[in-house]
């Protein structure tokens, strides 16, 4: 069955490019809906920006999606990671202005608030996208690829020069609420003389170290309090990769690899994959392949004590 949240579930905080307050609200939708955002702060016929990849207008900083009137909704990644990883496939999620709030950075807030209204049980039947034949893109030394395999299986690779993040390389399931439990609180990462360069040019104005991102010199960290984990890096390029393809607008049956990829080289690969029709299908899911999907069983034990 698809699930929607039971009652409405708010955020508030700051977008983390302009600085300014955002607030974001989930409602409940009706089956088959899907998700969709929808602007606040709009006309009435021109708010609603369905969250899906061909509305996609890649940026190089996070995923935004703009409807044919131009009305726009950034940094939604972690929302949709964590309605994804929460196994919620119908909502409404309002915003008062172009960005989603980035909170600490995360997912682990968005989760949080999900599992506390609780999820509805919807009479319809789940479907999903199920990957029949490789697909693979490349831009630079980005690859992202997608394969045949019987749950959603998502694999990461990065590399940076700053020694406090190294190479490192993750694969998880992501069956079972495994998202909840090993993803939702790996925060987004920078380098500072980064964050110092786009805060010259009047970018990341919401950005603050330790509260909202990771942020590394050379072999420090300079956020207080460290890393919630020691691969903390590569399990939030997984975050990311969730979020990005839940924007396929189904849950995905296949195996995700990413290697220095970022949200471009994804929406890319999901375009390329539904140039394809024979390289997936889309199938109405049983029992038991719902219960290999992000999210189902998940429950409130699993949130881990950071969010």
């Amino acid at each position: 069955m698809q699930n929607t949240v039971r009652t409405p579930v708010s955020f508030d905080g700051v977008g983390l490019h302009s600085g300014e307050a955002a607030r974001l609200t989930i409602l409940p939708a009706p089956a088959n809906r899907g998700i969709v955002f929808r602007r606040l702060d709009c006309d009435l016929h021109h708010c609603e920006i369905p969250a899906r990849w061909d509305f996609v207008n890649q940026s190089p900083l996070c995923t935004l999606l703009q409807n044919a009137a131009g009305v726009s909704v950034s940094t939604v990644e972690h929302i949709m990671a964590a309605l994804s990883g929460c196994g919620v496939h119908n909502a409404v999620i309002e915003v008062n202005g172009p960005e989603v709030p980035i909170l600490d950075g995360s997912s682990a807030q968005f989760v949080h608030g999900i599992l506390s209204a609780g999820l509805r049980r919807q009479h319809a039947p789940v479907r999903a996208l199920k990957v029949l034949k490789p697909v693979d893109v490349r831009k630079g030394d980005a690859r992202a690829s997608l394969a045949p395999h019987d749950t959603l299986l998502i694999e990461f690779a990065i590399e940076f020069e700053d020694a406090a993040i190294g190479y490192q390389k993750k694969s998880l399931n992501m069956a079972n609420g495994s998202f909840v439990r090993e993803l939702s609180t790996a925060r987004t990462f920078c380098r500072k003389a980064d964050v110092d360069a786009m805060q010259a040019n009047g970018l990341a104005l919401g950005g603050e170290p330790g509260v909202n991102a990771v942020v590394f010199d050379g072999e420090h960290v300079l956020s207080p309090g460290g890393l919630r984990q020691p691969d903390e890096p590569v399990r939030h390029k997984m975050l990311d990769a969730l979020g990005d393809l839940a924007l396929a607008g189904l849950p995905i049956l296949g195996h995700y690899r990413g290697e220095r990829a970022g949200h471009a080289v994804t929406n890319d690969l999901l375009r390329t994959l539904f140039a394809r029709p024979d390289a997936f299908e889309i199938v109405t899911c049983t029992a038991a392949v719902a219960a290999r999907l992000p999210g189902a069983g998940v429950h409130w034990a699993e949130i881990p004590e950071v969010a």
